[in-house]
């Protein structure tokens, strides 16, 4: 560790929290310092990068393959590292945030993989997000134990070989971190933050109980933001003095820009490389974002009309697992966000159909895995991967030549049928609300209407408010979107909630707060990039 002394980073207008020493230490903060000091310019570049593309894509309406990389493409002799014991079988992963009982119950769900969670389903209070790399600390030290303060339930690790292995999402290179910030008062990016504590703390004591330090990196937009990881990881290594080669990462194509760069993403990254996921909502919502402006064939129906056999998810889903395969990569599947219902067994026996169904597709497919976000759905996916999979630990031999994706498959929007109704948008406004009211408590993985919702379905319900306002879409029932019908059915979500929870649950939580942000973020003329910077500047602690 001969890095030069890098400047001290201040804690700023934060409570301090228990043990929160055993995280931010002296050497930890000085590694996370200079991870900002070295690449937190080349991450600002990166960011006015994504608005040029943004603004060349509102002139031209379309995207491409890149020809000044196509020889990296037409290049059939390159592949990934491969990879470690520890994630050569994923066949399931389940995902959350890194509360302690979450810790527990995820690393002993049965699951491969436990997608540790700091991004869309954490909402990033300092508490969280200190709390949140001590209890993975304390999982590794088997320091973790839990008792539920209502029901009395004690939770405890299972034996090491029986845990699921973790993969850590840090947030994404947009989000700061502003309870650390340099001697000029600039924050650090909230990136460098999850993804420096964990891998100072951890690298090395992951390696010892025959893992390492894994990561799914999300938002990414482009193959020079994978470059930039790329060089954040060869440098850590070497500051730790860790082999490099060690870190693996997981790239999540959740943006419509990435899919266009999917061999050149696993490119950069082909040394520290583990696969591809395919991620829906986000994918959906930055179509949204990016296409916002290019009239009625880019208008999406009500998101959950939008399958993944919509003729341009399944473009983007079977490029995907070309493309990782290709380069002998995992191609990782999409999410099954149903939470099963304790009290109603018809809702259950209906989902676990829809569950069953998507992951044999998944599977028949040739993804090497997918993901859950509730234990209960851990048997029924595996189930799926194992008729495919039998004893093999992925399927990377199935090429899938017979994968021919042209550019424009995948912005075809306009092959769907469905059309936006009027129940699409009241759900729209339902789940704004209800997400967003969570987010300000500090919750970033909230179960409404059964399913478990993260940051990316509150971007998405409030971006196709934004994109059917602005298109004069006519819903189903004959009425115009307009803002002033979207305020009257936020108005009306807001009585209904206040009449379903009561005059003092609803005034102990935020509830006309998350009303007001959701309008602002749905009905600004100017489209805010993502609704967690606004929502930030709201969340206390």
């Amino acid at each position: 560790m001969s890095a030069p002394a890098p400047s001290p980073l201040a804690i700023v207008d934060a409570e301090p929290l228990p043990r929160q020493e055993e995280v931010l230490t002296e050497a930890a903060l000085a590694f996370v310092a200079e991870l900002h000091r070295r690449f937190t310019p080349r991450r600002d570049e990166l960011l006015a990068r994504r608005a040029e593309r943004r603004a060349e894509i509102a002139r031209t309406a379309t995207l491409g393959f890149l020809p000044e990389t196509a020889a990296i493409r037409a290049d059939d002799s390159w592949k990934v590292a491969p990879a470690p014991d520890a994630l050569n079988d994923r066949r399931v992963e389940i995902t959350g945030p890194t509360d302690r009982k979450m810790t527990i119950n995820a690393l002993n769900s049965g699951a491969r993989v436990w997608l540790a969670d700091f991004e869309d389903a954490s909402a990033p209070t300092w508490e969280n997000v200190v709390t949140g790399q001590l209890n993975l600390i304390d999982a590794y030290t088997r320091n973790i134990d839990f008792t539920d303060p209502r029901s009395g339930k004690a939770y405890a690790l299972k034996a090491n070989e029986e845990l699921a292995t973790v993969v850590m999402r840090p947030r994404g290179w947009h989000l700061n971190e502003r309870h650390l910030t340099d001697t000029d008062g600039t924050p650090v990016p909230g990136a460098l933050v999850d993804f420096g504590l964990y891998f100072f703390h951890n690298a090395q004591r992951l390696l010892d109980l025959g893992k390492g330090p894994y990561f799914y990196l999300p938002k990414t937009e482009s193959h020079l933001e994978a470059r930039l990881w790329n060089d954040v990881f060869v440098f850590a290594q070497d500051y730790c003095g860790i082999p490099q080669g060690t870190v693996r990462a997981t790239v999540l194509i959740e943006t419509i820009t990435a899919a266009y760069e999917m061999e050149e993403i696993l490119y950069e990254l082909r040394d520290h490389a583990s696969g591809l996921n395919a991620g829906r909502w986000d994918y959906l919502f930055s179509i949204i974002k990016n296409f916002r402006d290019g009239g009625a064939k880019f208008v999406l129906p009500d998101r959950n009309a939008v399958t993944m056999t919509a003729p341009f998810m399944r473009a983007y889903t079977e490029l995907l697992v070309r493309t990782c395969h290709k380069r002998g990569a995992h191609a990782i599947g999409g999410m099954a966000a149903f939470i099963p219902s304790r009290r109603d067994a018809e809702v259950n026996k209906v989902a676990f159909e829809k569950v069953r169904a998507d992951k044999d597709r998944e599977a028949n497919d040739g993804f090497d895995g997918s993901w859950v976000a509730h234990p209960d759905l851990v048997p029924i996916a595996m189930e799926s991967f194992d008729k495919v999979l039998g004893d093999r630990p992925h399927q990377k031999d199935r090429l899938r030549e017979d994968v021919d994706v042209e550019a424009a498959d995948l912005i075809a929007v306009d092959s769907l049928d469905a059309k936006p109704t009027y129940a699409g948008l009241v759900n729209a406004v339902q789940v704004g609300i209800r997400y967003i009211e969570a987010w300000l408590r500090g919750l970033g993985a909230v179960a409404i209407f059964n399913l478990m919702e993260d940051a990316a379905t509150a971007e998405i319900s409030r971006s196709q408010i934004w994109q059917w306002i602005n298109a004069g879409v006519v819903l189903d029932n004959g009425e115009r979107v307009t803002a002033e019908l979207a305020r009257k059915v936020a108005a009306e979500e807001l009585a209904n909630i206040r009449a379903e929870i009561g005059e003092e649950a609803f005034a102990a939580g935020t509830w006309q707060q998350a009303h007001d942000l959701l309008l602002k973020v749905a009905l600004d003329e100017d489209y805010a990039d993502f609704l967690t910077l606004p929502a930030y500047e709201q969340l206390k602690g």
